[in-house]
């Protein structure tokens, strides 16, 4: 069995501006665990995915993340990348110029391993994912469609194999079938690399496929309510009402920066 490591956030309090968004969010992770971060708009889930990878722009206030020990707040985010954190952001960035092979490949440099296999194992993971061959040539992204480029990360997070995955509403544009392809990939990662997972989503459609060990409630930049997996089939019948939100309970329905060094 390979080593378990654990992604820690304590007492996290974070700025965007004057405005505070996290207000003390706790939460432990360890390999092969899923965590769902469900809440309704606004609640600073996708903050709490930008300050984990250092994105600029978010001031933290209070508070620490160390995966396995390593303070990752005092690291750039290609740091924390090399340290074994991956971000699937909800918006994939188009890098014009460079193919995934060359990105991949540079980020296998930096890392000091051995590219030998990668134009392989690029090519599995394409056709596992059902990611079109022809792509591969092209820029990153650019040009893609939602689930092209959410296969294309799908396809970095598996030949990369980080320690720790923060999926940011992977969900958002994604077709069935490329959600399932997309979460089944996930879920054998967890399985197979023993994968950490931090899934950030407004909808529990993500957990139908992706299934979760534990599922917190985020609301107004706290983490108000911890559960197993009937939380989600909860929320999906009730909505957030009982955490002071207005928003319809029909989520299930709804439509819901990777730096690679």
């Amino acid at each position: 069995m390979s080593q378990a490591h654990v992604l820690r956030i304590e007492n996290l309090h974070a700025n965007v501006g004057p405005k505070e968004i996290l207000r003390g969010i706790d939460l432990e992770l360890k390999s092969g665990e899923v965590h769902a971060i469900m809440g309704p708009n606004g609640s600073g889930k996708s903050t709490l995915s930008h300050v984990l990878m250092g994105k600029p722009g978010y001031e933290v206030t209070a508070g620490s993340i160390h995966l396995d020990g390593t303070d990752l707040l005092s690291l750039p985010a290609w740091e924390r990348a090399q340290a074994g954190l991956f971000l699937v952001s909800q918006y994939p960035i188009e890098v014009p110029g460079v193919s995934l092979e060359e990105a991949l490949n540079a980020a296998f440099e930096t890392r000091s391993r051995d590219a030998s296999d990668l134009h392989k194992n690029i090519l599995n993971e394409a056709n596992r994912l059902g990611f079109p061959l022809e792509l591969l040539a092209r820029s990153l992204n650019v040009d893609f469609s939602g689930g092209e480029k959410k296969r294309n990360e799908m396809v970095q997070l598996a030949v990369l194999k980080p320690k720790f995955a923060v999926l940011d509403e992977i969900d958002s544009g994604l077709d069935i079938d490329a959600l399932r392809d997309v979460s089944k990939r996930v879920e054998e990662a967890t399985n197979d690399d023993q994968l950490g997972v931090l899934a950030i989503t407004h909808y529990s459609r993500l957990l139908k496929e992706l299934r979760p060990d534990q599922v917190h409630v985020m609301v107004r930049g706290e983490i108000v309510a911890t559960a197993g997996p009937e939380l989600a089939s909860q929320l999906e019948k009730t909505g957030y009402a009982e955490y002071g939100v207005e928003e319809p309970a029909a989520m299930a329905g709804g439509n819901v920066f990777s730096p690679l060094p």
